[in-house]
């Protein structure tokens, strides 16, 4: 749907940040890069990113990848392949391919973005929206961009705002009344707090919002740098809050609720435990994050596959589910599933019972099995009377164990207990 050009975000592109492999969610990320990695029953967390550009009215966007991208390329592929050249629409997929040199790949987000100069001025656009595409949230960035151009800043950075305790692991912004950022620490031992707010601190979100002729100069002279590591938040940033005029931005002004009442929803999926948890609390009676809000959708590729199917009724041997979320292509087959996420395919047999489990694509759950608290990677056949989630101890000799107690099940893992049994 076209939007009216008045809005900013018609004369803007979003670039987004894709390269990154994410190594904290081990495994799950040895043959996808984060953005890559599935959330939610049916999507990709690139998805969330993309969707924001897309419901801010946002019709040109670049995504740069790097680690094992084929899997984010192919499903970018086969769900963005709907924008028009002949509207003005556009998204290119730019993985890095030695465009400066035969051995320089990209060496840092700034970098990502500076190899890619002539793309981005063939889109003829004013305004450039710098997009990480590994977190889990929901914003206009027409309010981001608005708020860039009538402060008149170099940059605009969006922030969150964290419990000091908690800003010690992030990039945190001292920032004056006014919003204009002063100092950008690196996850500071002291996080400075926000001023009238000296319990809270605002932390970076890895979006940043630029006039794009400033930006294209700063990344012309920062690749000339020596001493630089080409990247956003560890020299772009930094130079621009010494030497120009850098704005924060509050994620709460700009954040999508489906109540006005609601929390403001961000997630950095970036562990086990905490991609685990994500997922479990989107099977809440009414979860923080609305998957079902028709005027923000997330937009995603949706295969063609059947309605879930729940069989058998008989005591003990019940296809069931409560409290749990069931994609499309699913048979539940005298399996009781409760308080769990079950992406697409997935297919359970009887007597077998999942709780708190998270079920990528295409798993098969053989009969007597007993899950608790367990990511199972796409694909895997989980072996009849398999039991996990009772036994940390036990079920660390073949599997990972989060610190949180959370168990992951990947093919290569299964391969190991099947060859031992």
């Amino acid at each position: 749907m076209q939007r009216p050009n008045h809005r900013l975000s018609s004369r803007a592109m979003a670039f987004v940040l894709a390269g990154g492999r994410g190594s904290r969610l081990r495994e799950l990320t040895d043959m996808r890069a984060k953005p890559a990695v599935y959330f939610g029953g049916k999507t990709r967390i690139i998805d969330f990113a993309l969707s924001n550009a897309l419901n801010s009215g946002i019709r040109k966007m670049a995504i740069a990848t790097q680690y094992k991208a084929h899997s984010l390329i192919r499903h970018c592929q086969r769900g963005w392949s709907f924008f028009r050249a002949e509207r003005n629409e556009y998204l290119d997929i730019l993985p890095a391919s030695q465009r400066v040199s035969e051995n320089h790949w990209y060496e840092g987000t700034a970098d990502a973005v500076f190899q890619n100069i002539d793309i981005i001025d063939s889109y003829d656009v004013d305004y450039v929206i710098i997009l990480a595409g590994d977190h889990i949230y929901k914003m206009d960035y027409e309010v981001m961009l608005r708020e860039h151009v009538e402060s008149g800043a170099d940059v605009t950075v969006g922030c969150l705002t964290v419990p000091r305790a908690e800003a010690v692991a992030f990039g945190v912004m001292d920032v004056e009344a006014s919003g204009r950022i002063t100092a950008f620490l690196e996850k500071p031992a002291d996080p400075p707090a926000m001023p009238g707010e000296p319990t809270k601190a605002l932390a970076s979100m890895g979006i940043y919002v630029f006039k794009w002729s400033f930006l294209r100069q700063m990344l012309v002279e920062d690749a000339a740098a020596p001493s630089s590591s080409r990247d956003f938040g560890s020299d772009i940033i930094p130079h621009i809050v010494t030497h120009g005029t850098a704005m924060a931005h509050k994620f709460e002004d700009s954040c999508v609720r489906h109540r006005s009442d609601a929390p403001v929803y961000w997630r950095d999926v970036g562990t086990l435990d905490a991609f685990w948890r994500a997922n479990i609390d989107l099977t809440d009676f009414d979860p923080d994050l609305d998957l079902w809000d028709k005027d923000w959708p997330i937009w995603t590729y949706s295969e063609s596959v059947p309605p879930a199917k729940f069989i058998h009724n008989e005591e003990a041997r019940r296809g069931l589910a409560v409290s749990s979320l069931v994609s499309g292509g699913c048979i539940i087959s005298g399996t009781e599933v409760r308080n769990s996420l079950l992406f697409t395919g997935v297919h359970t047999n009887s007597w077998s019972t999942l709780d708190e489990v998270v079920a990528l694509p295409y798993c098969v759950v053989g009969r007597h099995a007993r899950l608790t608290r367990a990511i199972i990677d796409h694909g895997v056949h989980i072996p009849e009377g398999l039991v996990v989630g009772e036994d940390p101890i036990a079920d660390a000799k073949w599997f990972r164990v989060s610190e949180g107690g959370v168990t992951l099940i990947t093919k290569g893992m299964m391969d190991r207990y099947n060859a031992a049994q």
